[in-house]
């Protein structure tokens, strides 16, 4: 696999808070990328800069071997679109689902007359829903029937890309498992690349091919998704997944172990180092340092510690 995207020093600032500090990543074609965090770590913003919504302070991205800024030419603007987490807000109440779901035919020039109507209705049965939701309003559906036409929507445009900003968050776990299945069946079926961003573990070690896990605004650890969850080596890694609902022995044996207190530290802020320092039970002078070290854990499995834990 080739890279589709690529990103390299990305950095923004909001007033006093950075939001993201010098990123670089790297999206193979057709992978499911997975991008981890408690809230406050950069995940949206990173997202909302892929899809053009804001615009970065420094650091650059190319994809598909163009770069990409925020004033980008529509072409681009087709290949790279965005499932949000809250269904009900993404879609116009006001817009009947069909005509939602035709915008961005109309606004790439995609269909007209007859195909228009015919391209809504092919879209309307590839995310499971029967041709008579074209004329139904958004208030009518159920959360799990908004975020299928949303995710038609985004189709519609016919990307190579897809940005999922926490896009299963707002549903129950039974519906949860047929969206993912559903996005799972789209990738594989239209040779899909997916930025997932995501705070659900559960849902990442199901979906993603690989990790990249984010506090606050620093990327502290990368890896294929089987070789983090069973050797997380950044304190945080493993203190994010310490938490994870388990339903045997056998699972909870297999979680990393965390004694301390996950508030303990949670508001402080560094100026410079790592910025997990004053949560990490292994924090030392090192730590402080303008630069931290990534270390080589496994094959493709690196981590921004003094002292990793794989």
């Amino acid at each position: 696999m080739s890279a589709l995207l690529s990103i390299t020093g990305l950095r923004k600032r909001y007033s006093a808070t950075v939001a993201l500090d010098g990123i670089d990543l790297d999206c193979e074609r057709g992978a499911c990328i997975a991008v981890v965090g408690e809230s406050g770590s950069g995940k949206t913003t990173l997202g909302r800069i892929l899809i053009g919504a804001e615009t970065a302070d420094a650091g650059t991205i190319t994809f598909d071997g163009h770069s990409l800024s925020a004033r980008r030419p529509l072409a681009l603007r087709r290949r790279i679109q965005v499932v949000q987490q809250n269904p009900m807000s993404a879609l116009n109440p006001r817009r009947s689902v069909g005509d939602s779901i035709a915008l961005p035919l109309d606004v790439h020039r995609l269909r007209r007359g007859p195909a228009r109507r015919a391209r809504v209705l092919e879209l309307l049965d590839r995310v499971g829903l029967p041709a008579d939701f074209a004329d139904r309003m958004p208030a009518a559906l159920s959360g799990g029937q908004r975020q299928r036409v949303a995710l038609a929507r985004a189709l519609a445009a016919e990307p190579d890309f897809l940005v999922l900003d926490e896009p299963t968050s707002a549903l129950d776990v039974s519906v949860q498992a047929r969206i993912l299945q559903l996005l799972a069946g789209l990738q594989r079926d239209l040779g899909l690349t997916y930025l997932f961003i995501t705070h659900d573990l559960a849902v990442v070690r199901n979906m993603a091919s690989s990790v990249v896990v984010l506090y606050r605004g620093q990327c502290v650890e990368t890896a294929p998704t089987t070789s983090l969850f069973a050797h997380p080596a950044h304190h945080y890694t493993a203190m994010l997944l310490s938490s994870l609902p388990v339903i045997s022995a056998a699972e909870e044996a297999l979680k990393p172990d965390w004694h301390w207190d996950r508030e303990t530290g949670l508001r402080d802020a560094v100026s410079r180092g790592c910025a997990f320092q004053p949560r990490c039970p292994a924090a030392r002078d090192a730590c402080g340092a303008d630069t931290i070290p990534w270390r080589d854990i496994a094959p493709s499995h690196r981590a921004a510690c003094v002292a990793p834990l794989a």
